[in-house]
């Protein structure tokens, strides 16, 4: 290489040098312009788009609240119903009906049978208060002597030689006590985790909690684990039944609601339910037409 010329790239590469500094000035500066005024111009950018975000979320659930166009008279919450429903059978199968599998593989018949066994019994204590209520004498008379029975010769219930003396299980709640007391049922209700209700059952659920033996264990902990317990053992009994519904049935919220509605009639009628229907609307009754006040 000429001399000349490796001094003048000599004197080339400085001047390059030198302007990459300003060239990179130049380009950071407006990154590096985060002024107050510009940062509040930023965060009011994203809380308004934060903003929207929460509107649009919840203009989704009014829209998955609203009212369907033509709602069965027993349901006019059906919206909110079956919203509630998809809720409930993503909690049954994210948590309850895999430890119900898992209880059901694991423990051997007998010994759930044992378990069922005991909080029937538990629950034959509450069925004679409400038969009791609703004034009837040979279904009180059975309960009772149902749990004498099998507290004292069944080992506190885990067997049933009760049923063996032809002394059946008659369940009644309160819920069925207020029916009897001639309270309409209101529309259809799904509760949270426990299902289907309705407006009469949902009220009558808190002395129906109050109401049983379990309530009235002292140790928060054995309490909670003994409803726990029954909660498992009721949905492992249900696994066969949940499953037959989800692949026969076309629309298993509706065929879960007319099965639980029906039951109910016939439960608090001893299956024998009046001809007249139901209401299940909470307004008062109109007289019929021409009918003087």
């Amino acid at each position: 290489m000429h001399p000349l010329a490796a001094v003048s790239r000599h004197r080339e590469e400085p001047n390059k040098i030198a302007c990459r500094p300003i060239h990179r000035a130049a380009h950071v500066v407006p990154v590096r312009t985060g002024t107050q005024g510009t940062q509040m111009t930023i965060q009011a950018t994203a809380h308004r788009r934060i903003s929207l975000s929460a509107m649009l979320l919840g203009l989704a659930l009014l829209a998955g609240c609203a009212s369907v166009a033509s709602p069965d008279p027993r349901d006019p919450w059906e919206s909110y119903n079956r919203s509630m429903s998809k809720f409930n059978d993503t909690v049954d199968d994210a948590l309850i009906k895999p430890v119900a599998t898992v209880y059901k593989e694991v423990l051997p018949q007998p010994v759930r049978t044992g378990v069922g066994n005991f909080f029937g019994n538990l629950g034959d204590a509450w069925s004679f208060v409400n038969q009791v209520l609703q004034a009837k004498p040979e279904g009180a008379l059975h309960s009772f002597w149902r749990v004498v029975i099998n507290t004292t010769m069944g080992l506190g219930g885990v067997l049933d030689p009760a049923s063996e003396m032809r002394l059946q299980r008659q369940r009644e709640d309160f819920g069925q006590t207020l029916g009897r007391w001639g309270v309409p049922p209101g529309p259809y209700f799904v509760l949270p985790i426990l299902g289907s209700s309705t407006v009469r059952d949902s009220v009558a659920l808190p002395v129906d909690v109050y109401g049983q033996p379990l309530s009235q264990v002292n140790d928060v902990s054995v309490r909670n684990a003994l409803r726990a317990t029954e909660l498992v053992d009721t949905r492992a009994r249900l696994l066969q039944a949940s499953d037959l519904l989800e692949s026969a049935a076309l629309d298993p919220y509706a065929f879960r609601r007319d099965a639980y509605l029906q039951k109910r009639r016939n439960d608090i009628y001893d299956g024998n339910p009046p001809q007249d229907e139901e209401r299940y609307d909470l307004d008062e009754p109109q007289p019929p037409a021409g009918a003087k006040p």
